[in-house]
Protein backbone atom coordinates (compact mmCIF):
# COMPACT_ATOMS: atom_id res chain seq x y z
CA UNK A 1 0.00 0.00 0.00
CA UNK A 2 0.97 3.57 -0.38
CA UNK A 3 0.66 6.42 1.52
CA UNK A 4 0.59 8.75 -1.84
CA UNK A 5 -2.30 10.64 -3.64
CA UNK A 6 -3.72 8.41 -6.12
CA UNK A 7 -3.67 12.15 -7.94
CA UNK A 8 -0.10 12.24 -7.80
CA UNK A 9 0.22 9.23 -9.50
CA UNK A 10 -1.49 9.88 -12.50
CA UNK A 11 -0.23 13.61 -13.71
CA UNK A 12 -0.83 14.10 -17.07
CA UNK A 13 -0.03 17.91 -16.74
CA UNK A 14 3.32 19.64 -17.41
CA UNK A 15 3.32 22.64 -15.13
CA UNK A 16 6.64 24.16 -13.33
CA UNK A 17 5.95 26.73 -11.24
CA UNK A 18 8.24 30.05 -11.24
CA UNK A 19 10.66 30.59 -7.84
CA UNK A 20 10.72 33.99 -6.30
CA UNK A 21 14.09 35.06 -6.20
CA UNK A 22 13.78 38.83 -5.21
CA UNK A 23 11.63 40.94 -4.17
CA UNK A 24 9.37 41.80 -6.63
CA UNK A 25 5.82 44.35 -7.63
CA UNK A 26 2.40 43.80 -8.90
CA UNK A 27 -0.40 44.39 -9.58
CA UNK A 28 -2.20 41.67 -7.55
CA UNK A 29 -1.03 39.16 -4.98
CA UNK A 30 -2.78 36.29 -4.12
CA UNK A 31 -1.94 33.86 -1.12
CA UNK A 32 -2.80 30.40 -2.31
CA UNK A 33 -2.16 27.73 -5.20
CA UNK A 34 -4.90 25.91 -5.45
CA UNK A 35 -7.92 25.96 -7.73
CA UNK A 36 -9.31 29.33 -6.46
CA UNK A 37 -5.71 31.01 -6.37
CA UNK A 38 -5.30 29.74 -9.79
CA UNK A 39 -8.46 30.55 -11.23
CA UNK A 40 -8.27 34.37 -10.13
CA UNK A 41 -4.56 34.62 -11.30
CA UNK A 42 -5.78 33.16 -14.94
CA UNK A 43 -8.56 35.64 -15.09
CA UNK A 44 -7.16 38.79 -13.60
CA UNK A 45 -4.11 37.67 -16.51
CA UNK A 46 -6.42 37.90 -19.30
CA UNK A 47 -7.72 41.00 -17.73
CA UNK A 48 -3.95 42.61 -18.61
CA UNK A 49 -2.64 42.52 -14.89
CA UNK A 50 0.22 41.85 -13.12
CA UNK A 51 -0.27 38.89 -10.88
CA UNK A 52 2.16 37.46 -8.23
CA UNK A 53 0.53 33.98 -6.71
CA UNK A 54 2.40 32.90 -3.55
CA UNK A 55 1.90 29.23 -3.14
CA UNK A 56 3.49 27.61 0.24
CA UNK A 57 4.13 23.83 -0.77
CA UNK A 58 3.31 23.18 -4.60
CA UNK A 59 0.89 23.97 -6.52
CA UNK A 60 -2.37 22.01 -6.12
CA UNK A 61 -0.21 20.45 -2.47
CA UNK A 62 -3.58 21.59 -0.28
CA UNK A 63 -6.98 19.97 -1.11
CA UNK A 64 -7.70 21.25 -4.32
CA UNK A 65 -5.23 18.11 -5.57
CA UNK A 66 -6.27 15.96 -2.55
CA UNK A 67 -10.26 15.96 -3.13
CA UNK A 68 -12.67 13.50 -4.12
CA UNK A 69 -12.69 15.25 -7.14
CA UNK A 70 -16.82 15.54 -6.99
CA UNK A 71 -18.02 18.09 -8.96
CA UNK A 72 -21.50 19.60 -7.96
CA UNK A 73 -23.46 23.32 -7.71
CA UNK A 74 -24.93 24.15 -4.46
CA UNK A 75 -23.03 24.61 -1.08
CA UNK A 76 -21.89 22.67 1.84
CA UNK A 77 -24.89 23.34 3.17
CA UNK A 78 -28.65 22.34 1.44
CA UNK A 79 -30.60 25.23 -0.03
CA UNK A 80 -32.98 25.27 2.36
CA UNK A 81 -31.15 26.92 4.79
CA UNK A 82 -29.05 29.02 2.32
CA UNK A 83 -32.50 30.49 1.59
CA UNK A 84 -33.20 30.55 5.33
CA UNK A 85 -29.60 32.95 5.89
CA UNK A 86 -30.10 34.92 2.80
CA UNK A 87 -33.63 35.10 1.75
CA UNK A 88 -35.11 33.59 -1.33
CA UNK A 89 -33.74 36.18 -3.74
CA UNK A 90 -30.39 36.10 -2.72
CA UNK A 91 -30.78 32.62 -2.35
CA UNK A 92 -31.67 31.83 -6.22
CA UNK A 93 -28.99 34.18 -7.17
CA UNK A 94 -26.32 31.67 -5.20
CA UNK A 95 -27.89 28.75 -6.69
CA UNK A 96 -27.35 30.20 -10.25
CA UNK A 97 -24.23 31.08 -9.59
CA UNK A 98 -23.02 27.50 -8.33
CA UNK A 99 -24.38 25.91 -11.36
CA UNK A 100 -22.31 28.91 -13.22
CA UNK A 101 -19.39 27.19 -11.41
CA UNK A 102 -19.93 23.87 -12.95
CA UNK A 103 -20.51 24.89 -16.26
CA UNK A 104 -17.49 27.10 -16.42
CA UNK A 105 -15.18 23.89 -15.07
CA UNK A 106 -16.47 22.35 -18.29
CA UNK A 107 -15.68 25.33 -20.01
CA UNK A 108 -12.31 25.93 -18.66
CA UNK A 109 -11.46 22.40 -18.82
CA UNK A 110 -12.47 22.29 -22.65
CA UNK A 111 -11.01 25.56 -23.77
CA UNK A 112 -7.92 24.57 -22.58
CA UNK A 113 -7.89 20.91 -23.30
CA UNK A 114 -7.03 19.55 -19.39
CA UNK A 115 -6.67 16.03 -19.47
CA UNK A 116 -8.82 15.47 -16.02
CA UNK A 117 -11.23 13.07 -17.38
CA UNK A 118 -14.65 15.34 -16.78
CA UNK A 119 -18.15 13.30 -16.38
CA UNK A 120 -21.17 14.15 -15.96
CA UNK A 121 -23.79 12.12 -13.50
CA UNK A 122 -24.11 11.87 -9.64
CA UNK A 123 -26.49 9.86 -6.81
CA UNK A 124 -27.21 11.09 -3.76
CA UNK A 125 -27.99 8.29 -1.72
CA UNK A 126 -30.39 7.65 0.97
CA UNK A 127 -29.23 5.25 3.79
CA UNK A 128 -32.38 5.29 5.70
CA UNK A 129 -36.29 6.22 5.89
CA UNK A 130 -35.74 9.80 6.77
CA UNK A 131 -32.71 10.27 4.08
CA UNK A 132 -35.78 9.10 1.54
CA UNK A 133 -38.28 11.57 2.56
CA UNK A 134 -34.58 14.37 2.42
CA UNK A 135 -34.44 13.75 -1.07
CA UNK A 136 -38.13 14.50 -1.73
CA UNK A 137 -37.35 17.55 -0.13
CA UNK A 138 -34.75 18.09 -2.32
CA UNK A 139 -36.62 17.51 -5.35
CA UNK A 140 -39.14 20.14 -4.29
CA UNK A 141 -36.51 22.55 -3.42
CA UNK A 142 -34.47 22.29 -6.48
CA UNK A 143 -37.75 22.48 -8.90
CA UNK A 144 -38.47 25.77 -6.99
CA UNK A 145 -34.78 26.95 -8.15
CA UNK A 146 -36.00 26.11 -11.54
CA UNK A 147 -33.21 23.55 -11.61
CA UNK A 148 -33.29 19.71 -13.87
CA UNK A 149 -34.53 18.10 -11.33
CA UNK A 150 -33.65 14.05 -11.64
CA UNK A 151 -35.75 11.03 -10.98
CA UNK A 152 -35.59 9.18 -6.99
CA UNK A 153 -34.47 5.91 -8.00
CA UNK A 154 -35.80 2.44 -5.64
CA UNK A 155 -35.99 -0.89 -6.18
CA UNK A 156 -35.28 -2.54 -8.92
CA UNK A 157 -34.15 0.62 -11.07
CA UNK A 158 -32.22 1.69 -7.72
CA UNK A 159 -30.37 -1.39 -7.78
CA UNK A 160 -29.64 -1.45 -12.12
CA UNK A 161 -27.69 2.31 -11.48
CA UNK A 162 -25.89 1.50 -7.46
CA UNK A 163 -26.12 -2.46 -7.31
CA UNK A 164 -25.23 -2.06 -3.36
CA UNK A 165 -27.63 -3.13 -0.43
CA UNK A 166 -26.62 0.06 1.51
CA UNK A 167 -29.14 2.09 -0.02
CA UNK A 168 -32.92 2.65 -0.30
CA UNK A 169 -33.01 5.70 -3.07
CA UNK A 170 -30.69 7.58 -4.87
CA UNK A 171 -31.62 11.16 -6.12
CA UNK A 172 -30.42 11.62 -9.97
CA UNK A 173 -28.35 14.62 -10.61
CA UNK A 174 -27.31 15.40 -14.11
CA UNK A 175 -25.69 18.65 -14.05
CA UNK A 176 -22.70 17.24 -11.32
CA UNK A 177 -20.04 14.68 -11.87
CA UNK A 178 -16.44 13.97 -11.17
CA UNK A 179 -12.75 15.36 -12.39
CA UNK A 180 -9.20 14.06 -11.55
CA UNK A 181 -8.92 17.56 -9.42
CA UNK A 182 -5.21 17.57 -9.62
CA UNK A 183 -4.57 17.50 -13.17
CA UNK A 184 -7.57 19.86 -13.26
CA UNK A 185 -5.83 22.46 -10.54
CA UNK A 186 -2.66 22.08 -12.52
CA UNK A 187 -4.47 22.43 -15.93
CA UNK A 188 -5.83 26.32 -14.86
CA UNK A 189 -2.01 26.71 -13.43
CA UNK A 190 -0.63 26.18 -16.43
CA UNK A 191 -3.16 28.22 -18.67
CA UNK A 192 -2.71 31.07 -16.02
CA UNK A 193 1.00 31.05 -16.51
CA UNK A 194 0.46 31.27 -20.07
CA UNK A 195 -1.77 34.41 -20.10
CA UNK A 196 1.60 36.14 -17.89
CA UNK A 197 0.80 35.00 -14.24
CA UNK A 198 3.57 34.65 -12.37
CA UNK A 199 2.97 30.96 -10.03
CA UNK A 200 5.36 31.14 -7.19
CA UNK A 201 5.90 27.74 -5.54
CA UNK A 202 7.43 27.20 -2.22
CA UNK A 203 7.16 30.96 -1.36
CA UNK A 204 5.43 30.79 1.85
CA UNK A 205 4.08 34.42 3.15
CA UNK A 206 5.08 34.75 6.49
CA UNK A 207 3.90 38.40 6.99
CA UNK A 208 0.79 40.83 5.42
CA UNK A 209 1.32 44.49 5.91
CA UNK A 210 -1.87 46.12 4.45
CA UNK A 211 -1.92 49.52 3.08
CA UNK A 212 -2.28 51.27 0.00
CA UNK A 213 0.38 49.29 -1.30
CA UNK A 214 -0.01 45.84 0.26
CA UNK A 215 3.56 44.25 1.56
CA UNK A 216 4.00 40.49 1.25
CA UNK A 217 6.95 39.08 3.01
CA UNK A 218 8.29 35.61 2.22
CA UNK A 219 11.10 33.12 2.07
CA UNK A 220 12.86 36.35 2.55
CA UNK A 221 11.68 38.94 -0.19
CA UNK A 222 8.89 40.90 -0.76
CA UNK A 223 6.10 41.41 -2.77
CA UNK A 224 4.50 44.36 -2.83
CA UNK A 225 1.01 44.93 -4.75
CA UNK A 226 -2.14 47.20 -5.02
CA UNK A 227 -4.72 44.00 -4.26
CA UNK A 228 -4.33 40.90 -2.35
CA UNK A 229 -6.56 37.95 -2.55
CA UNK A 230 -6.14 35.57 0.75
CA UNK A 231 -7.29 32.13 -0.87
CA UNK A 232 -5.24 29.77 1.34
CA UNK A 233 -8.12 27.98 3.01
CA UNK A 234 -7.50 25.27 5.75
CA UNK A 235 -3.34 25.52 5.35
CA UNK A 236 -3.94 29.77 6.21
CA UNK A 237 -2.11 28.40 9.38
CA UNK A 238 -3.42 31.53 11.25
CA UNK A 239 -1.55 33.82 9.04
CA UNK A 240 -4.49 36.44 8.40
CA UNK A 241 -5.89 36.72 12.63
CA UNK A 242 -8.92 38.72 11.21
CA UNK A 243 -10.14 35.47 9.49
CA UNK A 244 -8.86 33.02 12.72
CA UNK A 245 -12.46 31.02 14.11
CA UNK A 246 -14.62 31.68 10.85
CA UNK A 247 -13.24 28.57 9.27
CA UNK A 248 -12.20 24.81 10.64
CA UNK A 249 -9.68 22.49 9.16
CA UNK A 250 -11.22 18.98 9.39
CA UNK A 251 -8.97 16.00 8.05
CA UNK A 252 -10.93 14.01 5.14
CA UNK A 253 -8.99 10.65 3.85
CA UNK A 254 -9.36 8.77 0.54
CA UNK A 255 -8.15 5.34 -0.40
CA UNK A 256 -7.89 3.90 -4.06
CA UNK A 257 -8.38 0.15 -4.04
CA UNK A 258 -6.20 -1.92 -7.56
CA UNK A 259 -7.95 -1.96 -10.73
CA UNK A 260 -10.60 -4.46 -10.66
CA UNK A 261 -12.87 -5.92 -13.80
CA UNK A 262 -15.86 -6.12 -11.32
CA UNK A 263 -15.67 -2.00 -11.04
CA UNK A 264 -17.46 -0.34 -13.49
CA UNK A 265 -20.39 -2.76 -12.75
CA UNK A 266 -20.62 -1.81 -9.05
CA UNK A 267 -21.56 1.97 -10.68
CA UNK A 268 -22.32 1.42 -14.65
CA UNK A 269 -23.48 5.19 -15.49
CA UNK A 270 -19.99 6.20 -14.00
CA UNK A 271 -21.30 8.25 -11.50
CA UNK A 272 -20.43 9.74 -8.42
CA UNK A 273 -22.16 9.00 -5.51
CA UNK A 274 -22.92 10.40 -1.72
CA UNK A 275 -24.80 9.68 1.00
CA UNK A 276 -26.75 12.14 3.23
CA UNK A 277 -25.15 11.03 6.58
CA UNK A 278 -23.53 13.98 8.29
CA UNK A 279 -19.86 11.89 8.07
CA UNK A 280 -20.47 10.97 4.55
CA UNK A 281 -18.97 8.19 2.76
CA UNK A 282 -18.04 9.29 -1.14
CA UNK A 283 -16.85 7.67 -3.98
CA UNK A 284 -16.63 6.96 -7.66
CA UNK A 285 -14.78 4.75 -10.26
CA UNK A 286 -11.74 5.88 -11.80
CA UNK A 287 -10.47 5.78 -15.39
CA UNK A 288 -8.68 2.94 -14.60
CA UNK A 289 -11.45 0.64 -12.77
CA UNK A 290 -10.18 0.94 -9.24
CA UNK A 291 -12.50 2.19 -6.56
CA UNK A 292 -11.96 5.59 -5.45
CA UNK A 293 -13.53 5.54 -1.82
CA UNK A 294 -13.55 8.49 0.65
CA UNK A 295 -15.04 9.17 4.68
CA UNK A 296 -14.10 9.70 7.97
CA UNK A 297 -13.00 12.59 9.22
CA UNK A 298 -10.72 14.03 11.75
CA UNK A 299 -11.38 17.37 13.71
CA UNK A 300 -8.10 17.07 15.10
CA UNK A 301 -6.31 16.60 11.34
CA UNK A 302 -4.47 13.33 12.44
CA UNK A 303 -5.28 9.96 10.75
CA UNK A 304 -7.24 7.84 12.74
CA UNK A 305 -5.28 4.60 13.23
CA UNK A 306 -5.16 1.91 10.96
CA UNK A 307 -7.14 4.00 8.87
CA UNK A 308 -6.56 1.56 5.42
CA UNK A 309 -8.32 -0.85 7.27
CA UNK A 310 -11.62 1.12 8.28
CA UNK A 311 -11.89 2.51 4.60
CA UNK A 312 -11.73 -0.55 3.11
CA UNK A 313 -14.75 -1.89 5.60
CA UNK A 314 -16.33 1.02 5.08
CA UNK A 315 -16.56 0.86 1.37
CA UNK A 316 -17.40 -3.21 1.93
CA UNK A 317 -20.71 -1.69 3.85
CA UNK A 318 -21.50 -0.33 0.49
CA UNK A 319 -20.29 -3.22 -1.88
CA UNK A 320 -19.89 -6.60 -0.63
CA UNK A 321 -18.70 -6.97 -4.31
CA UNK A 322 -15.36 -5.53 -3.42
CA UNK A 323 -14.72 -8.39 -0.69
CA UNK A 324 -10.59 -9.16 -1.35
CA UNK A 325 -9.53 -6.10 -2.89
CA UNK A 326 -6.63 -4.51 -1.52
CA UNK A 327 -5.75 -0.76 -0.54
CA UNK A 328 -3.08 0.53 -3.37
CA UNK A 329 -3.34 4.26 -2.18
CA UNK A 330 -4.40 5.90 0.79
CA UNK A 331 -4.27 9.67 1.59
CA UNK A 332 -5.83 13.03 2.93
CA UNK A 333 -5.57 16.10 3.39
CA UNK A 334 -7.97 18.91 5.38
CA UNK A 335 -11.17 20.70 4.12
CA UNK A 336 -12.30 24.28 5.17
CA UNK A 337 -15.45 24.27 7.05
CA UNK A 338 -17.39 27.12 8.51
CA UNK A 339 -20.18 27.07 11.59
CA UNK A 340 -23.17 27.21 9.14
CA UNK A 341 -21.34 25.02 6.04
CA UNK A 342 -21.45 27.51 3.55
CA UNK A 343 -18.99 29.62 1.99
CA UNK A 344 -17.26 32.94 3.78
CA UNK A 345 -16.21 35.89 1.07
CA UNK A 346 -15.24 39.10 2.16
CA UNK A 347 -12.84 42.21 2.73
CA UNK A 348 -10.20 42.71 5.30
CA UNK A 349 -9.76 45.87 3.94
CA UNK A 350 -11.00 47.49 0.41
CA UNK A 351 -8.01 46.05 -1.06
CA UNK A 352 -7.63 42.75 0.46
CA UNK A 353 -10.57 40.30 -0.55
CA UNK A 354 -10.65 36.57 0.95
CA UNK A 355 -12.86 33.20 0.29
CA UNK A 356 -12.64 30.20 1.95
CA UNK A 357 -15.01 27.80 3.81
CA UNK A 358 -16.23 25.95 0.73
CA UNK A 359 -16.97 23.17 3.60
CA UNK A 360 -16.07 20.03 1.12
CA UNK A 361 -18.33 21.52 -1.72
CA UNK A 362 -15.67 23.21 -3.72
CA UNK A 363 -14.16 21.76 -6.67
CA UNK A 364 -16.42 23.73 -8.99
CA UNK A 365 -16.94 26.60 -6.53
CA UNK A 366 -13.43 27.79 -5.75
CA UNK A 367 -13.07 28.19 -9.70
CA UNK A 368 -15.57 30.71 -10.08
CA UNK A 369 -14.59 32.16 -6.52
CA UNK A 370 -11.54 33.11 -8.34
CA UNK A 371 -13.17 34.45 -11.39
CA UNK A 372 -15.65 36.92 -9.01
CA UNK A 373 -12.57 37.38 -6.99
CA UNK A 374 -11.10 39.21 -10.49
CA UNK A 375 -14.25 40.56 -11.70
CA UNK A 376 -14.28 42.30 -7.85
CA UNK A 377 -10.66 43.62 -8.34
CA UNK A 378 -11.51 44.79 -11.87
CA UNK A 379 -14.33 47.03 -10.14
CA UNK A 380 -17.02 44.72 -11.32
CA UNK A 381 -18.18 43.60 -7.30
CA UNK A 382 -21.60 43.19 -7.43
CA UNK A 383 -21.34 38.71 -8.38
CA UNK A 384 -18.80 38.54 -5.78
CA UNK A 385 -21.09 40.64 -3.07
CA UNK A 386 -23.63 38.22 -3.37
CA UNK A 387 -21.60 35.88 -1.55
CA UNK A 388 -21.22 38.20 1.31
CA UNK A 389 -24.94 38.63 1.73
CA UNK A 390 -24.41 34.98 3.79
CA UNK A 391 -23.77 35.92 7.42
CA UNK A 392 -21.18 33.61 9.43
CA UNK A 393 -19.95 33.81 12.45
CA UNK A 394 -16.86 32.21 14.31
CA UNK A 395 -16.64 28.66 16.06
CA UNK A 396 -17.15 29.07 19.96
CA UNK A 397 -14.18 28.75 22.43
CA UNK A 398 -11.20 30.58 20.63
CA UNK A 399 -8.42 28.55 19.46
CA UNK A 400 -7.65 26.38 22.13
CA UNK A 401 -11.07 25.60 23.09
CA UNK A 402 -12.17 25.50 19.26
CA UNK A 403 -11.46 21.48 18.42
CA UNK A 404 -13.12 20.32 21.83
CA UNK A 405 -16.37 22.73 21.35
CA UNK A 406 -16.61 21.33 17.20
CA UNK A 407 -16.20 17.73 18.24
CA UNK A 408 -19.26 18.10 21.07
CA UNK A 409 -21.51 19.81 18.60
CA UNK A 410 -20.93 17.44 16.18
CA UNK A 411 -21.54 14.34 18.03
CA UNK A 412 -25.10 15.03 17.73
CA UNK A 413 -25.11 14.59 14.06
CA UNK A 414 -23.02 11.44 14.33
CA UNK A 415 -25.72 9.83 16.81
CA UNK A 416 -28.16 10.57 14.20
CA UNK A 417 -26.01 8.88 11.66
CA UNK A 418 -26.08 5.89 13.58
CA UNK A 419 -30.07 6.01 14.06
Amino acid sequence: MSLDNYYYATKRVDFTADTLTGDTIADVAIIGGGITGVSAALHLAERGYNVALLEAQDIGWGASGRNGGQVLPGFGTSMHNIKHLTGAETAKRLWDMSVEAVDLLHAQVQRFGIPCDPVRGYLHAAIKPRHVRDLQTEQEELASFGAPVGRLLQGADLQARLPSPRYLAALEDNISGHIHPYNYTLGLARAAQAAGAKLYANAKVTKVTPGAKITLEAGGHRVTASYLLVAGGAYLNGLEKNLSGYIMPVGTYIMATEPRADVPGLIPGNEAVADLNFVLDYFRRSPDNRMLFGGRVSYSTLPPPSLGASMLARALRVFPQLKGAKVEFLWGGNVDITVNRAPHFGRLENNILFTHGFSGHGVALTGLAGKLAAEAIAGQAERFDVFTRIPHGRFPGGRAFRTPALLLATSYFRLRDML
